[in-house]
Formats: structure tokens, C-alpha cells, sequence
């Protein structure tokens, strides 16, 4: 039955991804004109003249003379030739201008959403068994002023207490000299001492929101009755807390993977761009501001993909971990 689940959920997401892709391209079709109107206005405020025969020549190169649909097509068909489209702003494919950008943004994500983890389930395991205690009530209010402080604001914050205590810029995911530059040792080096930065930045209001759903959650199952069974029978608290409350309170955690996956890829953007940090969340604004269609439109689509990925995989990992869960439901008798 599960095999047949998980082909069946696969076949929903065909679908379910060309629907996507249509209500992606027809919004960034939405705004009037397109990268071309925008860049040529952007060289009028400048007191420049764009080379408006070129601009033409371009238009005409990737399909602006013809009907939406036809340049939907010639885009939605190149995906599966790997072919993401051509990015007008940077002049060069879009997997090319991505290219380690991607990289350096999972490797954020993945140590932020580790560093997360490691804070959150500790805190919020130990305020739920140790509830209305001073220390629940402390790392409480730690935790909430993570959730009510603005990644940026608090970017903002690191930055200028850096420079005026020590004279240090923060800013960057390495030193300026590795810019563009083919990945080392050194470059690698460099990467690991700027990263704990944005990484402590970023995992904050993460860790916050963690920390209250863990507590919660564990709470919810302490007062259950198969719990309170479970020690009067003379069971371990700890081996207790671990067997059962704790494996059932941990369904809202998987059951989130389906967001975990395209934060990813995409990462903090506004934190990413006050820390000028070199992902792929800046990117994705700049693309969006300058109408650079196909370099949004794909960015968007991966984000989609690997949405409905993440909820595949929470939902078959959400029956294992639960024997409540249940892949087709029937009837009660």
C-alpha cells in the first residue's frame, strides 16, 4: 500500500508542478513591459542611452515579439532538457549564474537549520519537564525575543556593534579576494571563519519558534493518559519521556519539511542582503525587481519542486513515526 501511495503522489505532482509553472509565468507576466522597458528606463535615470537596436535584437532572440504562450512553451520545454533559460541581467545562462551561489546558500541553511536543532530540542525539552520553573520562564523569554527580533534588525545589530567594538566589517560569507574565484582550500577556510555569523542571525528566530512548538507539543502528550500509565507501571522517566511523549510530539517537526526544503535553497534574502551575503537570496530579488523573467521564473519553479518534495517525505516519514497516521483513511467501526 505504501508503494502504491507513493506512486500515486508522484503522479499528483505532475500535475501539480505544470499548474505551478503556469501561475508562475503568468504573474511575472502581470507587471507591464518587461526587463528590456526596465533596463532601458534605468539608463534614462542615469543620464544614459541604452542601445535600443540591441535591446531589439534580444527581444526578437528569445520570443518578446510573439504571444505569452509561446514563449511559455519554449520555456516550460527547456526544463526538461535541463535548459533553465537565459538570464538578461547577467548575460549568461541561468544555471551559470547561479552556480555557486546554490552552494553557498545550502551550506548556510543546512549549518543554520543543524545549529537550530541543536538549541531548540534541548531548551524545549527541558521547559516542557520542568514546566513554570525559573529556567522555563528564562529560556521562554530568550526564545521570544529571537521570534520578535527581525533577522535583519538584528543583522543590523551584529554589524554596527562589530565596527564599534572592534573595528570589524562582518559583512560577506568570505574575504574579498575569493570573490569569483574557483574554490580552495584557503577560499574554504575563509567560508568557515565568516559563516557563524549569519548562521547564529539567521537560526535565531528559528530557534525561537522551535523551542515554543517543542514545548508545547511535549506538554500536549506529558498529560495523556498512556504517559502517566506508562510511570505509574515504575517505567524510567527518562526512557518514558523518550519512548513516547517525545517520538509523538516530534510530528509537527517532520510534518515541516515540506518548508524546510526550498529555505534551503532560497535562504534568509533581506538578512542575506543587509549582510551582503553571497547566496542565492539576493539573487532572487534582484531578479525579480529588474522583471529578469527566466532567472525568477526558475528560481521559483526549483522552490516549487522541491515544496512538494519536502511534503511527500514529511507524510511518509509522519506514518512511520506516528502508528496514528494512517496513508488511506477507512471507516470506523
Amino acid at each position: 500500500m505504501l508503494l502504491r501511495y507513493i506512486l500515486r503522489r508522484l503522479m499528483i505532482m505532475i500535475p501539480t508542478l505544470l499548474v505551478t509553472s503556469m501561475l508562475i509565468f503568468a504573474i511575472m507576466e502581470m507587471p507591464p513591459g518587461n526587463y528590456f522597458d526596465t533596463y532601458a528606463a534605468e539608463m534614462a535615470a542615469q543620464g544614459e542611452r541604452a542601445d535600443l537596436r540591441q535591446l531589439e535584437f534580444l527581444k526578437k532572440e528569445y520570443g518578446f515579439d510573439q504571444p505569452p504562450i509561446i514563449r511559455y512553451a519554449r520555456w516550460i520545454g527547456g526544463f526538461l532538457h535541463g535548459d533553465f533559460g537565459y538570464s538578461f541581467e547577467y548575460q549568461m545562462a541561468v544555471k551559470d549564474v547561479v552556480g555557486d551561489r546554490l552552494y553557498l546558500t545550502m551550506l548556510v541553511s543546512f549549518c543554520t537549520i543543524i545549529f537550530t536543532w541543536a538549541i531548540a530540542f534541548p531548551i524545549g525539552i527541558y521547559s516542557a519537564t520542568h514546566q513554570y520553573s525559573w529556567g522555563d520562564y528564562g529560556l521562554t523569554f530568550i526564545g521570544l525575543l529571537g521570534i520578535a527580533i527581525p533577522h535583519f534588525l538584528l543583522a543590523l545589530v551584529f554589524i554596527y556593534f562589530a565596527n564599534v567594538w572592534f573595528g570589524l566589517s562582518i559583512g560577506g560569507l568570505m574575504d574579498p579576494q575569493y570573490f569569483n574565484q574557483p574554490m580552495s582550500w584557503d577560499k574554504f577556510v575563509s567560508i568557515l571563519q565568516h559563516l557563524w555569523i549569519p548562521v547564529i542571525i539567521i537560526g535565531a528566530g528559528g530557534t525561537g519558534s522551535m523551542i515554543r512548538s517543542v514545548r508545547a507539543n511535549l506538554l500536549d502528550e506529558l498529560q495523556k493518559q498512556y504517559y502517566t500509565t506508562a510511570r505509574a507501571k515504575g517505567l524510567h522517566p527518562r526512557k518514558a519521556l523518550l519512548k513516547y511523549p517525545l517520538r509523538m510530539a516530534l510530528n509537527f517537526f517532520v510534518s515541516d519539511i515540506g518548508s524546510i526544503l526550498p529555505s534551503i535553497v532560497s535562504g534568509a534574502e533581506l538578512t542575506a542582503i543587509v549582510l551582503s551575503l553571497q547566496t542565492t537570496g539576493p539573487l532572487l530579488v534582484r531578479a525579480l525587481q529588474t522583471q529578469d523573467m527566466y532567472l525568477a521564473g526558475s528560481f521559483l519553479m526549483f522552490l516549487a519542486l522541491l515544496t512538494v518534495i519536502g511534503v511527500l517525505i514529511s507524510d511518509i516519514a509522519l506514518a512511520f513515526l506516528d502508528p496514528r497516521i494512517r496513508l488511506q483513511g477507512g471507516s470506523v467501526k
